[in-house]
């Protein structure tokens, strides 16, 4: 079949794909999403290239400008998610009791609360960041965590292995821009200073003047980069909730600006004739409206003999019904696989039923447990990682440190279907008390205040815990019982041979 049909085997072919934007390009423009600002995504589309047949890039048509609105949907979704993800999470749980107030100290000294909120927001606007830890004895004796953004550091990789990470800072001096590297590496810190292209000596600037480079152990690094989801571009990177994203964003916008769009052009017109016209009161003249209030249409003056002058008022009809349908699609593509509706406290019952609100909140419950998972991975390693920097500086040995971070059940509004199937369950007979407890309540309450609620609950429903003896307890009481009896009966005999030689050694007597 072959030689008779003459196959040729494909050849490859070579496909060239163009990137539109780099990681530090990418996460400029997700920062601007987050702040959500009209007038800057307006000029930030009209710098991206082949952005114009997007709607912030799209240019009207002059005379006939339309007004672009932002729904700032994207900044609320993140901030949502860290709010919802920070409240749960309870106090960190230490092996040891020391290690657990040293870093009580440190983490109020860096304000560590503020920096882990930070580092959410940015992980997931950005796609990444780090915490670098550094000591200044001028202001505190403590090490010092700081969070830097995505877009100011470059992480490098060897062999998938953390190498060092190379922590970036522009600053201007005597009104020249200079531009600092921190590279951080195993056992080792360094330093460079750039002038544009040319690296110059650190005392070239007063700002640089007191950085050495610095060597310690090598199996110490004192930063850690940190990420909720992996890029699929960048190797090594994060991925922001925002890529596959902003296109929907784009969508929503035009969607909810066409529809006030359409509202304005809508508004009533009257047709007045000349001679009724408003008229300025001191000149007489025409009053002339503008594109935001011209609600009037001037006709000719009727002059037949009949004729009347009348103003007629015409109402434009608007498809409320239809922007609404299409807001609602865009919405939800926006907000699909990140976070529910209702999570933003948006009220589209009109439809949804109740069920499918509950089925939607799952979407925000499976993006905060992606959060939850990071930082539980994150946090005992950078607490471990910040300790024995500090045990690197008093050049005591390195500590293995244990840490706990617990979080909460998220109480969502299903958390009536939860109680629900469990009333169910424990009414089947299938689930206990103590089970039902928690479930219900889970990490949200210490163990003492659940076997109390498991007390309470027992004590209201008149269930009573009685001890069964065991074999082993009967037993044991049998020969103690018989041991006692045994013991009776020896007093018996013993009062009995004392009676008996009381009654001889009477006799006795007598005889003699």
């Amino acid at each position: 079949m072959r030689s008779f049909l003459k196959l040729e085997q494909a050849q490859p072919n070579v496909i060239t794909i163009t990137e539109a934007m780099t990681f530090e390009d990418n996460a400029a423009k997700n920062q601007i999403w987050y702040r959500g600002d009209s007038y800057e995504l307006d000029q930030l589309y009209k710098q991206l290239p082949h952005s114009n047949i997007n709607f912030w890039g799209a240019t009207s048509t002059p005379g006939q400008e339309i007004r672009k609105i932002h729904t700032g949907i994207p900044g609320l979704i993140v901030d949502r998610l860290v709010d919802i993800t920070l409240h749960d999470m309870n106090d960190l749980d230490f092996a040891e009791e020391k290690q657990g107030n040293l870093w009580e100290k440190i983490a109020e000294d860096s304000n560590f609360h503020d920096q882990l909120q930070e580092a959410i927001k940015d992980s997931l606007v950005m796609g990444d960041g780090a915490f670098r830890i550094s000591f200044d004895p001028k202001l505190t004796a403590l090490p010092i965590v700081e969070w830097v953004g995505g877009d100011r550091i470059e992480i490098i990789y060897n062999r998938g292995r953390l190498k060092e990470v190379i922590f970036r800072t522009h600053f201007t001096e005597h009104r020249r821009s200079y531009l600092l590297e921190e590279i951080y590496g195993y056992g080792s810190l360094t330093y460079k200073l750039y002038r544009g292209e040319t690296e110059l000596d650190m005392s070239a600037t007063e700002y640089t003047a007191n950085l050495v480079d610095v060597e310690f152990d090598k199996s110490v690094i004192l930063c850690l980069p940190f990420k909720i989801y992996t890029s699929p571009k960048v190797k090594g990177r994060g991925q922001s909730i925002y890529d596959r994203k902003t296109d929907a964003f784009d969508s929503l916008d035009e969607s909810w600006s066409q529809w006030m769009d359409a509202l304005r052009s809508g508004r009533s017109r009257e047709y007045i004739p000349e001679n009724l016209l408003p008229r300025d009161p001191y000149t007489g003249e025409i009053s002339k409206g503008n594109p935001f209030d011209h609600r009037f249409i001037k006709v000719e003056t009727a002059m037949g003999e009949d004729a009347k002058n009348t103003i007629t008022l015409q109402q434009a009809n608007i498809p409320h019904e239809s922007y609404l349908s299409t807001y609602v699609t865009a919405l939800d593509l926006a907000l699909q696989g990140i976070i529910s509706p209702s999570t933003l406290g948006i009220d589209v019952k009109k439809l949804d039923n109740a069920e499918a609100q509950r089925e939607k909140e799952k979407a925000t419950l499976y993006t905060r447990n992606a959060i939850v998972t990071a930082l539980q991975d994150y946090i005992p390693r950078l607490i471990g990682m910040v300790l024995n920097a500090d045990s690197v500086l008093k050049k005591e040995p390195l500590q293995k440190v244990k840490v706990d971070v617990p979080f909460g059940e998220y109480a969502n509004p299903s958390f009536e279907s939860q109680v629900e199937t469990v009333s169910k369950a424990k009414t089947g007979g299938i689930m206990s008390i103590e089970a039902s407890v928690e479930e219900l309540y889970g990490d949200s309450k210490d163990q003492t205040w659940k076997d109390q609620e498991v007390a309470r609950i027992k004590a209201e429903q008149g269930v009573t815990e009685v001890n069964v003896p065991s074999l082993n307890e009967a037993a044991n009481d049998f020969e103690i019982e018989k041991e006692a009896e045994d013991a009776e009966d020896g007093d018996d005999r013993t009062e009995d041979l004392s009676h008996e030689s009381e009654g001889s050694a009477g006799t006795s007597t007598d005889s003699e």
